[in-house]
């Protein structure tokens, strides 16, 4: 059984960058069995209606500017796989998600900047599923429930984003680790309603969570949190395995399925 797992990407740099979150991505699957494919929803495939990625062999999208040069010659050639595209979209339909095949779309950062550090060598097939801005979390937390028998067929549920993402706020001369207050106060409130397993509250947000429009003015980067959360089991809880903040606000937490960490 493959775990769930939301991960923060932060800026593209991390591909390249030695820093705690890097570090952490780097030793992820040092003592975890690798999977045997991935399904991914990232914030930045953001589609109107869901999409399901379909190339055999996904082109890297480079979909930034202003950058090091260095990171527009990184390439993560994963392999795709059409067969599980086909099945992925089946099983979403069955869940009233009414998902189209994308036989063009290729790996945003969302996807290949987290893959890169996690499995270098770029050999695992991906999948990937998109994500719908203008739904809430509910539906994206019926896109995980769709997603969640493939667990057991060997496939990583990985959602990409940001647990705070706020690119208007953030703090240039922040030091590293230093989390502002308005920020630690959203961070602390889902994180309690995570390990109470209170999905009703947690799919509830926008309207509980404090500070929740100053830590996500737009949704897209904590949408992938709630297809992981869907893709839990009902006795499995998101607990979190990584903490670091950047430029004084950018949470960059993981949290994975418990039972991932039960059985570490």
């Amino acid at each position: 059984m493959q775990p769930a797992l939301f991960v923060s990407h932060g800026a593209p740099t991390l591909a390249l960058d030695d820093s705690p979150t890097g570090r952490f991505l780097d030793s992820f699957f040092a003592a975890r069995p690798v999977p045997g494919w991935i399904l991914v929803a990232s914030a930045h495939d953001a589609t109107r209606e869901p999409r399901v990625g379909a190339a055999a062999a996904p082109s890297t999208v480079h979909d930034f500017g202003g950058f090091p040069e260095a990171l527009y010659r990184i390439g993560y050639p994963a392999p795709g796989d059409p067969r599980r595209a086909d099945a992925v979209v089946a099983q979403l339909r069955k869940h009233g998600v009414d998902a189209q095949l994308d036989s063009s779309h290729g790996f945003d950062h969302g996807v290949w900047v987290p893959l890169r550090r996690m499995l270098p060598a770029a050999h695992v097939p991906v999948v990937t599923v998109s994500i719908q801005p203008l739904r809430d979390a509910a539906h994206h937390f019926n896109i995980g429930r769709a997603l969640r028998t493939f667990r057991a067929e060997g496939a990583l549920v990985l959602g990409s984003g940001g647990f705070v993402h706020n690119l208007g706020a953030l703090d240039w001369q922040a030091s590293h680790g230093e989390r502002e207050a308005w920020a630690e106060t959203f961070s602390t409130w889902m994180l309690s309603r995570l390990r109470a397993n209170d999905r009703e509250a947690l799919l509830d947000w926008m309207r509980q969570a404090p500070n929740a429009r100053h830590a996500h003015p737009t949704p897209e980067h904590l949408l992938p949190l709630f297809v992981a959360l869907g893709a839990l089991h009902d006795d499995e809880r998101l607990v979190p395995i990584h903490v670091d903040t950047e430029l004084g606000h950018l949470a960059m937490e993981a949290l994975i399925s418990s039972a991932a960490v039960a059985t570490a």
